[in-house]
């Protein structure tokens, strides 16, 4: 069973410190201990042989029959038992004890009689010596271990702190910013010792170098050839609009006009790609600009969309380029998901709903990718690339998800109207298949939310719009309205601002 650390517990610097710090506590232990034993030999060791020679003395005197010094005598009540046992047993011996409190070094040896002669050694000196080494052996070693770690903090926090700034640049690079550079300070001179962090940030800097010079150079060729493209397509739709009326003629003008909307959306895309598009900021109404969007969508034989205006408010945007985002999100919940599709004003955030089988996983996870399909996708990926970008200029957060699937999703048909999405969604291979052979659950649809920077007028409910949806009403706070084919309003931006080169689905 593996034991849960906390978070900070996996720093470098944590690690190090710890690491450190177990280190110099075993240093410190193993050489207070050779000092202890070495200094208490020493110690014990001249103590013993001052006793030895005192028991030397008294057993001569003993033997004399002269007078014991003082500290010595014959079976002394306070000798431990262990040395008297020694002694009668006819050897010399010594052993540290105490007496009244005080540490006593004894030498006993035999005498007459089964009787032992004793002699007692003040210890106390030797002993408050030996403590006092412990105490200092004890303080020196913190010292030296907080020393270390203050030192060795140090060093590492500057390690850390270089690895950190990579991470960081890493970071942008990720998030798109391919100027971002580690810049090292030991790589900046090539005649100095480069240690592993200033080696891994010029593999960084090297790496971001060679990925910026190949997406610019593919950008570049991407611009070169839909801009080298839109001279013959204007040619090649000149000259089909002078064939002879019938079938092949509205094959050929679908697929040309087809080809002239997957050139468009390169090129926006080429521009977007460059960072340099500026907006042209207004007020807008966000109710008013769903309507025409989804009036535009319609003229061009989207479908019916459904608009529900919960709170109305007015942003400081690019009308343009926000009925760009909106109506390529109309198109694409249209083309490859299923109705209905419903377009929900809610304050500054418009969310576009289809009830179709969602968004794939990847797509969710990293977002619209170019020319990327799967399972029985028919599109090139390009609309909501283009949607995701123009929301980026507009400084607005684009989402895309999946709705959980209602009551009535578990057994819906998905036989017919089930046909791929742009980026795979709706048909993502063996999966798509196996909800199309037995009413498997599926999700409750696609959901893009478009989250704009602010509002002008905090977002008040919406009682009318300046542009009125056909089937809106006035007297509510919440409004519901479904645009149809046949609506009117201003078609003529429908084609260019709305849904004009739609996600390229050719």
């Amino acid at each position: 069973m593996k034991v849960a650390l906390p978070q900070w517990a996996g720093a470098l610097a944590v690690k190090s410190a710890l690491f450190i710090t177990v280190m110099c506590c075993a240093l410190a232990a193993l050489l207070g201990v050779l000092v202890h034993v070495s200094v208490t030999h020493q110690t014990v060791g001249e103590a013993r042989a001052t006793a030895l020679s005192r028991l030397a003395d008294a057993t001569e005197a003993y033997e004399a029959g002269d007078t014991l010094a003082p500290g010595a005598a014959v079976d002394p009540p306070l000798l431990p038992a262990s040395l008297r046992a020694l002694a009668v047993g006819g050897e010399r011996g010594t052993l540290v004890g105490e007496v009244d409190g005080r540490p006593t070094m004894w030498a006993a040896g035999p005498a007459d009689h089964d009787r032992a002669l004793a002699v007692e050694v003040d210890y106390a000196q030797q002993s408050r010596t030996i403590a006092g080494l412990d105490r200092a052996i004890l303080w020196s070693s913190l010292l030296a271990i907080g020393a270390t770690l203050l030192v060795g903090a140090f060093a590492v926090t500057r390690v850390t702190r270089r690895l950190h700034a990579t991470a960081r640049v890493a970071r942008r690079i990720t998030a798109g910013d391919l100027d971002a550079r580690v810049d090292d300070p030991l790589a900046r001179e090539p005649s100095r010792p480069q240690d592993e962090v200033a080696a891994v940030a010029v593999a960084l800097d090297s790496m971001a170098a060679s990925l910026q010079g190949k997406l610019l150079s593919e950008q570049r060729f991407t611009a070169d050839v839909a801009h080298e493209l839109r001279t013959p397509l204007t040619g090649l739709h000149a000259a089909a609009e002078l064939l002879p009326p019938g079938r092949p003629t509205e094959l050929v003008r679908d697929r040309v006009a087809a080809l002239r909307t997957l050139t468009e959306d390169l090129l926006e895309i080429s521009r977007l790609d460059t960072g340099r598009e500026r907006l042209d900021l207004d007020t807008e109404a966000l109710g008013a600009v769903a309507g025409r969007v989804v009036r535009a969508a319609a003229q061009t034989g989207a479908g019916e969309t459904e608009v529900v205006v919960v709170r109305d408010a007015r942003v400081e945007t690019d009308r343009r380029r926000l009925e760009r985002v909106l109506g390529n999100l109309v198109a694409n919940a249209h083309r490859h998901g299923r109705g209905p599709v419903v377009l929900t004003v809610d304050g500054p955030v418009v969310t576009v709903r289809d009830h179709g089988d969602g968004y794939p996983g990847y797509l969710v996870a990293h977002g619209p990718q170019r020319f990327r399909t799967e399972g029985g996708a028919t599109g090139h990926g390009l609309g909501l690339t283009i949607a995701l970008g123009q929301a980026e200029v507009l400084g607005a957060r684009l989402e895309f998800g999946n709705a959980p699937p209602g009551p009535g999703d578990a057994d819906a048909d998905l036989t017919e109207g089930a046909s791929g999405a742009e980026d795979g969604r709706g048909a993502a291979g063996e999966g798509a298949g196996e909800r199309r052979g037995g009413g498997a659950r599926r999700s409750g649809g696609a959901v893009a939310t478009l989250a704009l920077p602010g509002s002008v007028d905090g977002g008040a409910d919406r009682t009318r719009t300046a542009d009125p949806v056909p089937g809106s009403t006035a007297d509510g706070s919440t409004e519901r309205s479904t645009d149809r084919t046949d609506g009117g309003g201003s078609g003529g931006e429908g084609r260019s601002d709305s849904t004009g080169g739609d996600s390229g689905n050719g």
